[in-house]
């Protein structure tokens, strides 16, 4: 086992309370930018919780991992939709790597004229 993502989830929201004492418009901002997530309508809660645990992997978040694989298994997303959605997270992942390194790549060659 990697991690406990139990306790991570329970620890993440353990640490906030200090957070939130010592910056409570900040932790109020930000529950309202989650309350404020997917208000219009346009996805339901299960993609947009696939959506956020793909986001989370790409972002290195384990505090954001532990939430929305909570929150994706309460939406009711199967192991195969998680996995579908990961895989779409490293495809990008790589992607990018790739992208960056074209950048890299011009820029090396520009530093050279």
């Amino acid at each position: 086992m990697l991690n406990n993502w139990v306790d991570q989830l329970n620890n993440t929201r353990a640490a906030a309370a200090p957070f939130g004492e010592a910056n409570p418009k900040m932790l109020t901002a930000f529950r309202g930018l989650n309350a404020a997530q997917g208000s219009n309508g346009a996805l339901d809660a299960k993609t947009r919780e696939l959506i956020a645990i793909a986001v989370a992997v790409t972002t290195r978040c384990d505090g954001c991992i532990a939430s929305h694989a909570s929150a994706a298994r309460q939406a009711g997303a199967t192991e195969a939709e998680v996995s579908d959605a990961l895989g779409t997270a490293i495809a990008l992942n790589a992607g990018a790597a790739y992208v960056y390194s074209l950048r890299a790549m011009e820029a090396f060659g520009q530093m050279g004229k």
